[in-house]
């Protein structure tokens, strides 16, 4: 099918498990992030907002040396999951996931603190002095208003995930089905000079790239719209 090999396929499942995990996790670790950095005009918000916006401006591979040297056996977390009788997270699927929140976070906190400053406190202050509690105020008013964040929030993360390569690279390097996503297969195919594979899979992240971005640009336009 589409003439892939099964290295292919494989590289497309670790990649989707990748995203999913990551998106998942980036919206619940993002949200209270987003809120804070909304409502709060502290000096701190400054500091907050650049260690989130970090990897837009750090190479990759800068951010996964550190991740390697954290997380491998002779860093501090790896040394002490060792300790423990756990496995180091370099080269795992888990140290990538993990290399991957970290450095998709900013796709995640940017729209949903842009979606949260729009709707502004009064709507939650008026459900508060309702008698709604925190929980009821989050899906009752707070989601409801603010869905198209969360679903630019999750479209830009899982499409910034796919097209990863030198913090996975870095810190994963290419082991098949464990580490090895789709760009680093890609690498792997056009430094064995297989161009023809190499061709078919940029092509596949190519489409899949394009739609994100007519996805996420046909939504800001709905949500436009309804507001006028």
């Amino acid at each position: 099918m589409l003439g892939l090999s099964p290295t292919d396929w494989q590289a497309i499942e670790v990649t989707l498990r990748l995203c999913v995990y990551t998106t998942l996790i980036l919206l619940v670790i993002a949200t209270p992030i987003a809120w804070w950095l909304a409502g709060n005009r502290s000096p701190a918000r400054v500091v907050v907002q650049a260690i989130v916006a970090l990897p837009l401006v750090l190479p990759p591979t800068v951010l996964g040396f550190y991740l390697l040297i954290v997380l491998g056996p002779r860093g501090w977390i790896g040394s002490t999951l060792e300790s423990l009788g756990l496995n180091h997270l370099a080269f795992s699927f888990e140290g990538i996931l993990i290399a991957s929140v970290i450095y998709s976070m900013p796709f995640a906190v940017q729209p949903l603190t842009e979606a949260f400053s729009n709707l502004g406190r009064r709507p939650t202050e008026v459900a508060s002095s309702l008698g709604a509690g925190l929980v009821d105020r989050f899906f009752t008013v707070i989601l409801p208003l603010t869905k198209g964040g969360f679903v630019v929030a999750a479209t830009l993360t899982f499409a910034h995930t796919a097209g990863e390569f030198g913090v996975i690279l870095m810190l994963g390097g290419s082991i098949p089905g464990e580490t090895q996503v789709l760009s680093v297969l890609i690498y792997d195919h056009t430094e064995a000079m297989n161009y023809e594979s190499a061709h078919r899979l940029s092509f596949l992240l190519l489409m899949f790239s394009f739609i994100t971005l007519s996805v996420i640009y046909g939504i800001n336009r709905r949500f436009a719209i309804a507001k006028l």
